[in-house]
Parts: structure tokens; C-alpha cells; sequence
């Protein structure tokens, strides 16, 4: 479908800025019409299969794959820095206990913030410093969220674990076995980074600005809350588990086709074919939901996507990086409440390295809006109204 365009003099308008281009980037590439995925030349299924979120997110930050000495020296600067003060926990220990966990999320970046003594630095080796603190914090805040959820302590990171096994740990109390903890990292690579998205979007806005890095990513994290963008995976959650049998997907899908209900976990601005990273999804949410007595959810999701294909396919409409994700957190023991926050743990690094790479060129953002209201209204005063 041909993206809403309008002309107005020299001005050209497309809502939502569809297709405007906003920056020059290196960072990634999403090609929606062959549906691949790239970041820095290397295609997702490349780095899924072999690479670690340690690397993949080095690489994104600094435009190379590390050396192994490069490495070795970013996971134990990672691991220095997973600590948050005392002070944030019990913040987010006070917070109303039906908040939603990407709202404590948000705040627990705000406070962490407050004690970064050089966050309001200009200078880009300060602005990177806290790039890569929030890398490892971002993790350490939501596992913290998850487990005061509960009503549990939170756990303080165990530097054993690498960073995708330690986030597992510090969420549910349990450390993976080798397979799952590389299935969490393949999931971190899939989420972190995919072109000029809302979120990214927002981080650049607020750091156009020349504000500081702990501003742009809680304003990253504000739009990933929202249920056209990160919290579609929540919605998926709730409709497999709401179909409950696999006996029943079918008819439910027929149902909602033929009342027009959108579909949560299909559809993409930018693919017209199937989502690489939910091919990936795909084969692990079959074995891990297997291993974890969840398979019936597996089965509740194939036959919803046979059914949405059947009818929507021909208009490029296919499973995005939402449909599957969902089924491999639940199997993990994590409430789907919190599948957006572990959307952010990961997208921290896209996040992050997109803005540092707009900082040398930036150019505050100052879109306009097509005024469209009166011109020569005159003002009555309060008592003729």
C-alpha cells in the first residue's frame, strides 16, 4: 500500500512521517520487501546463529566485531556496572503495586540517572559511558521489578553469568541451563535494534536536544510501552492464552477475521514478508515450549498463524517479531506483564548506539505540523460567551 502522501506548496506531508527520512546511518538496514535484517552488514540470522548480545551490542556501539581482548574488556566493564544504588530499589519498592512494570522501568532509568554524576556531559566519551551503564542497569532495574512483582527481594547480579543468564537469574531466582540461556540471547540479539522505529525515534528527538543519555532512553522506553510498538507482545500473550486449546484457534481466528478484530503479532510498517526474526522465533518457541511443558501453547500459535496467513497473506501480512517471542518468555516462568521490559533489556543497545551515532551530526529535530484551524478568530470576552 502506497504510504498516505500529501503536497502543500513545496511541503510534502505524510502522516505518521512515513518514509521521511530523518538521518544517514550505518547502524542497520530493514529491507521489508525481502524481509532480512541487518545490523552493521551482518544479517540477524547470521548473528543469531553464532554471535552473543555482548558482541552484538559492541558491535552495534562501535561499528566492528571485538577482538577477544575487546571483548573480555567490555563484558567485565558490563559486569562492573550491573550494581544499581540502594536508593532506586527503594524507589521502585514504592511505587503503587499495580503499576505497570514498563511505567517502574521508566522510572528506575530517571532515578539511576540522578546518580550518574557526570550525566549531564556533553562530552561524547561521557555520553558512551552511559550507553554502555545502561546496557547492563536497564537489565538489573527490570529483573528488580519483576521480582518486587512478586513481592520478592530482588537479586543482586551474580558476575559468573554472562549478561543474558545473569538478567534470567536476577528475574526468576533460577539460572538457565546452556540451551536456554542461548535461546534468551538469541531473543536480546533479535530485539537490539530494527531501523528508525518509534522508540529509537523518540531517544534521537529528546537527545537532539543535547540532553542527557538517561533522558533520551526513558523516553525510548515511554513509546516501547505502547501496544502498537513493544507491547504487542503482551497482546499476543493474552489472546493464546485466551484461546486456551488448540482446538479452539481456529474458530476464534474465523471469528475475529470476519468482525475485522485486529489480529495482535501480525503486520509491519516496513515488512511485506515474514519477519526474519520470527522464522527465528519460530523454531525455538517449538522446543523450548516442549521443554517446558508449554507446548500447547506452540500448537494454539501455529494454528493461528495458518489461519491469519489463509486470509491476509496476499496483502503482506505475515507474523512479526511479536507472535512467537511471547511463548518462549512465558515458558521461562515470566508473567507476560513483563515482556515488554525484556523487549527494552535488549533494544538498550540499539537505543544507545543509534543515538551516539547521531551525536556528532546532530541537528535538533523541528518537524512542522500542516495548521489547518482558524485565522481571524476574535477573542469574546468571558462574560458574552
Amino acid at each position: 500500500m502506497q504510504k498516505e502522501q500529501k503536497f502543500y506548496g513545496q511541503a510534502e506531508f505524510a502522516k505518521g512521517l512515513e518514509g521521511v527520512i530523518a538521518c544517514e546511518t550505518k547502524m542497520g538496514h530493514v529491507d521489508g520487501q525481502k524481509g532480512r535484517l541487518i545490523y552493521r552488514g551482518y544479517t540477524i540470522e547470521d548473528l543469531a546463529e553464532h554471535s552473543s548480545y555482548e558482541e552484538t551490542t559492541y558491535l552495534l556501539l562501535f561499528g566492528k566485531l571485538p577482538t577477544r581482548k575487546e571483548l573480555d574488556d567490555f563484558k567485565e566493564k558490563l559486569k562492573s556496572y550491573r550494581p544499581i544504588p540502594k536508593e532506586v530499589i527503594d524507589i521502585l519498592k514504592k511505587l503503587p503495586k499495580d503499576t505497570h512494570p514498563m511505567s517502574a522501568l521508566r522510572t528506575g532509568v530517571s532515578a539511576i540517572g540522578c546518580y550518574d554524576k557526570k550525566a549531564d556531559s556533553r562530552e561524547l566519551d561521557d555520553y558512551t559511558e552511559a550507553g554502555i551503564k545502561l546496557v547492563a542497569q536497564v537489565a538489573t532495574i527490570a529483573a528488580a521489578v519483576a521480582r518486587i512483582r512478586r513481592g520478592e527481594e530482588p537479586l543482586d547480579p551474580d558476575n559468573s553469568l554472562e549478561h543474558t543468564a545473569n538478567f534470567l537469574y536476577m528475574a526468576t531466582g533460577e539460572k538457565p541451563d546452556e540451551y536456554l540461556e542461548k535461546v534468551m540471547d538469541v531473543s536480546m540479539i533479535l530485539h537490539a535494534d530494527h531501523g528508525m522505529n518509534v522508540s529509537t525515534f523518540s531517544c534521537m528527538t529528546v537527545i537532539s536536544s543535547l540532553s542527557d543519555m538517561y533522558s533520551a532512553i526513558a523516553a525510548g522506553i515511554g513509546s516501547l510501552k505502547g501496544p502498537l510498538h513493544g507491547g504487542a507482545n503482551e497482546e499476543v500473550m493474552k489472546m493464546l492464552l485466551e484461546i486456551g486449546e488448540p482446538e479452539n484457534a481456529e474458530a476464534y481466528i474465523k471469528d475475529a477475521i470476519a468482525k475485522k478484530k485486529k489480529i495482535m503479532g501480525f503486520g509491519h510498517r516496513v515488512y511485506k514478508a515474514y519477519d526474519p526474526r520470527a522464522r527465528i522465533f519460530r523454531q525455538y518457541s517449538q522446543k523450548v515450549t516442549e521443554m517446558k511443558g508449554q507446548k500447547k501453547l506452540y500448537d494454539i500459535a501455529i494454528i493461528v498463524e495458518e489461519q491469519v496467513l489463509a486470509a491476509y497473506s496476499s496483502k503482506g501480512i505475515f507474523p512479526n517479531v511479536d507472535f512467537y517471542s511471547g511463548t518462549i518468555y512465558y515458558s521461562f516462568g515470566i508473567e507476560y506483564a513483563m515482556f515488554t521490559p525484556i523487549f527494552a533489556v535488549s533494544r538498550i543497545a540499539g537505543w544507545a548506539a543509534r543515538v551516539l551515532e547521531y551525536l556528532p551530526q546532530n541537528r535538533i529535530f523541528r518537524p512542522r505540523g500542516l495548521y489547518q484551524g482558524e485565522m481571524e478568530a476574535k477573542y469574546i470576552p468571558i462574560d458574552e460567551r
